[in-house]
């Protein structure tokens, strides 16, 4: 049965569709923008729960509403509507269910907390100093943690391709903080923020999170210095033709052994010198001029970078 409620609610974030022969609902694709709407999305769950949605022409598909309308870039507000509609699937693979990681029970998301605490007003302090904006807050669900194993921690979730929480970074806002950082016991082989990754371009990998978030556009960030096994996979097997690689300084040995791989396997490899700072520091605008002076890495420049290590 199709919710019409839902169909309304996709409408108010992509416009009104367009009724199909196959019983979908046609739009015009945010990924591709084709004068004709060719994004097909079938409102009537399958047996696994999904809302099953592909388009014609760019040929970008996906299984959750939850998915399209955060690639959609819909307000915290309309995908938070989305969620009293559609089903939150459970990943399932052949032989097991596997558990759905969740936010921690104190997690209060930082735009629609109605509160005025000395704890949100120094969350949100501390995120202004680092150059997040209040569209940022809103764009990545950020949120803060009052009690409990995150207690004064500022959260920032990640989500795969299908709109589901994967990973979050918990990083603490105290000036003196015995811990910086706590991570979830949770796998880091995953892509984090996928459902903002458009794989028919450019990609850049940096560290971290607030690193991706500076940079504002295709940025992966490996929660960390190494690039995972599914992540390289993906990378690998996709149609991406340009990467940029953008670690610190001290992690020059990985990123030139990523370098190295991604070039065998056909990819134009961009080696970002940041020197001092990251992108999180450089900001958006230094950023992306570094970007635009960086030329590709030809095999004699990595062996000269490895031979200068």
């Amino acid at each position: 049965m199709v919710n019409q409620l839902l169909v309304t609610l996709v409408n108010s974030v992509l416009g009104t569709g367009k009724q199909t022969a196959r019983g979908n609902v046609a739009y015009t694709c945010p990924h591709c923008n084709h004068h004709k709407p060719k994004l097909e999305v079938n409102f009537t769950e399958n047996k696994e729960g999904n809302n099953p949605w592909h388009c014609w022409v760019c040929n970008k598909k996906g299984k959750s509403i939850l998915q399209l309308l955060r690639k959609a870039g819909a307000s915290q507000d309309k995908i938070a509507e989305a969620k009293t509609y559609v089903k939150d699937v459970t990943y399932v693979s052949a032989e097991k269910s596997v558990s759905i990681l969740k936010l921690p029970a104190e997690y209060v998301r930082l735009d629609q907390s109605n509160n005025n605490s000395i704890i949100k007003r120094h969350a949100a302090a501390y995120l202004k100093k680092r150059g997040v904006s209040i569209t940022d807050i809103n764009k990545y669900n950020i949120g803060y943690c009052e009690g409990g194993l995150y207690n004064n921690m500022i959260i920032i979730p990640t989500y795969d391709a299908d709109g589901r929480l994967n990973y979050f970074t918990a990083r603490s806002f105290e000036k003196e903080a015995f811990v910086k950082y706590r991570n979830p016991q949770a796998s880091r082989d995953i892509i984090p923020n996928e459902h903002f990754i458009n794989w028919n371009l450019p990609i850049i990998l940096c560290e971290g999170l607030f690193d991706a978030m500076a940079i504002k556009r295709n940025a992966i960030p490996l929660l960390g210095k190494n690039i995972q096994s599914n992540l390289m996979k993906k990378i690998v097997t996709s149609v991406v033709d340009k990467i940029y690689i953008a670690l610190d300084r001290d992690a020059i040995k990985q990123a030139l052994k990523f370098c190295e791989k991604l070039m065998a396997e056909g990819k134009e490899v961009y080696l970002v010198d940041l020197q001092d700072k990251d992108p999180s520091e450089m900001g958006f605008e230094n950023f992306t001029k570094l970007i635009q002076q960086t030329v590709p890495l030809t095999y004699y420049n990595l062996m000269e970078q490895k031979l200068s290590i």
